[in-house]
């Protein structure tokens, strides 16, 4: 999904929006996490050798149905910071911070094996991963959680603008009395030319505030 993060191409600004901020973050900013609170989390986590120094290469939003907004800021450690907003788009309307990693990509083949994981996989009671269990947090009325549909627009530094339809189930599992650690299953497709690229990403995060995070610029 993004290949192009690593390129080196010159960005042509014109005709390009704006990517979107937030707390003083942008593409081709850079943030910090606190030091302290990665030493402590880390071994409860199934994240291995996080940094807490972070450049941002990509930014993500996405416009929730339930009228709030989700910013993805995609950084140069395979990670990205995600920040999702209730009622407006400033630092006084987040309700969610999280600091995401990618754990596994695949490939999705056929249109069976998509239309498999939309009604099967991605969205399940518990999610396990190397023994763990994580338990469903969105839950629906009735006996079926289908995964949440949304759709990411995502700016790169080269300039390019792209769009992703992605189909998401949120799991979480207790660490400690006061820490989660959660996961992410995105079922993500994107038409490249005539074709359905599709891929079904994992990803293991945490939760921060926004005092946990100090930005460079």
């Amino acid at each position: 999904m993004f290949s192009k993060l690593f390129g080196k191409k010159e960005k042509d600004t014109s005709h390009k929006p704006d990517a979107p901020e937030i707390m003083g973050l942008y593409l081709g900013g850079s943030f910090e996490i606190d030091a302290l609170k990665l030493k402590l989390l880390q071994p409860k986590l199934k994240i291995d050798g996080a940094a807490s120094q972070h450049l941002i290469q990509a930014v993500g939003k996405v416009v929730l149905d339930t009228g709030g907004t989700m910013f993805r800021f995609y950084t140069d450690d395979d990670a990205f910071l995600q920040i999702v907003t209730d009622g407006g788009e400033t630092e006084n309307h987040i309700t969610d911070v999280k600091l995401w990693y990618f754990w596994e990509t695949l490939t999705v083949g056929s249109e069976s094996q998509w239309q498999s994981l939309l009604n099967n996989g991605i969205s399940q009671p518990a999610y396990e991963i190397d023994g763990d269990l994580y338990e469903r947090v969105w839950e629906a009325v009735g006996d079926v959680s289908p995964p949440v549909a949304m759709t990411e627009t995502t700016f790169e530094q080269d300039g390019d603008v792209t769009t992703t339809d992605q189909f998401i189930m949120l799991y979480e599992r207790a660490i400690d009395e006061d820490e989660i650690e959660a996961v992410l299953v995105s079922g993500e497709e994107k038409i490249v030319g005539n074709n359905h690229d599709r891929c079904l990403v994992t990803s293991t995060g945490f939760n921060l505030t926004p005092a946990d995070i100090t930005i460079n610029g």
